[in-house]
């Protein structure tokens, strides 16, 4: 018996040995197979690798043959155009491929042809007719002739018909008017301009030193849009012939929170406009004052107003450019001239107040009828924070002329403070102010 487990044990290691023997030939037989796979997982993989390397090399090269035909149109440019000409060109070419687009040319199309295309306009909010309604009275004085260097007839050539639109304009084409409280909403600050002193545009300014000005032979405004509408509305109790964007630079309004309370804002305001005071067959006329400026104060929602005043300064001793033509095309020949005007403004009788009210019985009535009109009694305004009109004037002077952000001295004044802040003095001398068209 023991004889056979030794042989029986002896033939186990055996098939241990063999069995190890078997598992070391089969190691021995798969190597070239598994070393076969991994060579073709490596091919497999290299043509993505060898992509994957490409790709920065390519495009590479393809930015290095854009900026050569970069360089070749820059050079060709340049030999066309001159240095002035490529400048002027590069100016325009916003995204530098030097080619211009519609976009692009834009400027250039509206300086050539006087006509801007219709712009992005905010939509027109519709009035309420139960809202609240408040009267403007205009009031004018006409500008004294005495005032002009060129006002005689015959006077370098000036002649009668010259001047016949400026002479007829005795008054305001419309003494009152009523508005809409809500039309008056366009006067609210954006949502970003809620603090005491920040500036906003109203109307931006859309010229530029590609469109220079607008052009001078034209007789009746193009239609208002937007914000537009209610300074057309506005001016044209003044005259039938505003022109909210004038043809030079300072163009457009600008606006100032001078005071906030819980409910309302007090609004400064500066609007640059002019009027067409001559119509066919008389060449044009142009009436520009140095600038409209007043305040306005209305409740957060624009449904009630409680103030409105617009007005053309009348401290300077000019405060009037005129510009007319010779001739019906651009090219005619111009006169200009200044002048003072006394008076031009509008003013409200009276806050806002409801057309129809109910009475205690919830009977609907009319606030303005019968033979005793119902008197409102309006609380009084307590202002949280506020700057003063000066302050908020400067604001937007500095807004609409960005050189006055240095502060300008008389003479006297000047040197005082030069020396106390040990400073030398730079002298400009000017016929005429630098802001407001002179005047």
């Amino acid at each position: 018996m023991a004889a056979d487990v030794r042989k029986r044990a002896s033939s186990e290691k055996g098939a241990v040995a063999s069995g190890g023997e078997h598992v070391e030939n089969a190691s021995r037989d798969h190597g070239p197979q598994s070393q076969q796979s991994a060579r073709a997982r490596f091919c497999g993989l290299l043509p993505k690798l060898l992509i994957i390397a490409a790709v920065p090399i390519v495009a590479f090269g393809f930015k290095y043959y854009q900026d050569g035909q970069l360089l070749k149109r820059h050079e060709s440019g340049f030999r066309t155009l001159g240095t002035e000409g490529l400048f002027l060109f590069s100016s325009l070419d916003t995204d530098h491929d030097l080619y211009l687009s519609p976009e692009e040319f834009k400027p250039i199309a509206e300086k050539l042809t006087g006509i801007s295309p219709p712009g992005e306009f905010e939509e027109e909010v519709a009035h309420d007719p139960n809202g609240e309604t408040l009267i403007l009275e205009a009031r004018m004085q006409p500008l004294r002739m005495d005032t002009m260097t060129k006002s005689k007839d015959g006077f370098l050539g000036v002649t009668h018909s010259s001047l016949s639109g400026l002479r007829a304009w005795e008054g305001p084409a419309v003494p009152s008017s009523v508005f809409f409280a809500g039309q008056f909403r366009a006067f609210l600050p954006p949502k970003n301009k809620l603090e005491v002193g920040e500036t906003w545009w109203i109307l931006p300014s859309e010229l530029n030193i590609f469109t220079g000005y607008l052009p001078n032979n034209r007789y009746h405004p193009p239609t208002p849009r937007g914000k537009e509408v209610i300074f057309h509305s506005l001016l044209s109790m003044l005259h039938p012939r505003p022109f909210i964007k004038t043809r030079f630079a300072p163009q457009g309004a600008v606006a100032c929170i001078r005071a906030i309370s819980d409910y309302y804002y007090d609004i400064i305001f500066r609007i640059h406009a002019e009027f067409q005071l001559n119509e066919v067959p008389d060449f044009p006329f142009w009436f520009t004052p140095g600038q409209f400026t007043g305040n306005i104060v209305l409740s957060r929602d624009s449904s009630h107003v409680r103030e409105f005043h617009l007005y053309v300064p009348n401290n300077r001793s000019l405060n009037v450019d005129m510009e007319w033509l010779y001739g019906a095309s651009e090219s005619s020949n111009m006169e200009v001239d200044i002048g003072y005007l006394p008076q031009m403004e509008l003013q409200a009788t009276g806050p806002s107040t409801p057309s129809f009210i109910e009475d205690d019985e919830g009977n609907i009535i009319d606030s303005r009828g019968g033979e005793h009109p119902v008197q409102f009694v309006f609380e009084e305004i307590h202002w949280k924070s506020e700057i003063s009109q000066e302050e908020a004037a400067h604001r937007m002077e500095v807004t609409l002329y960005p050189f006055k952000k240095v502060t300008y001295l008389p003479l006297s004044e000047a040197f005082s403070r030069a020396r106390a802040e040990n400073k030398l003095v730079h002298s400009i001398l000017l016929w005429g102010a630098l802001d407001d068209q002179s005047c």
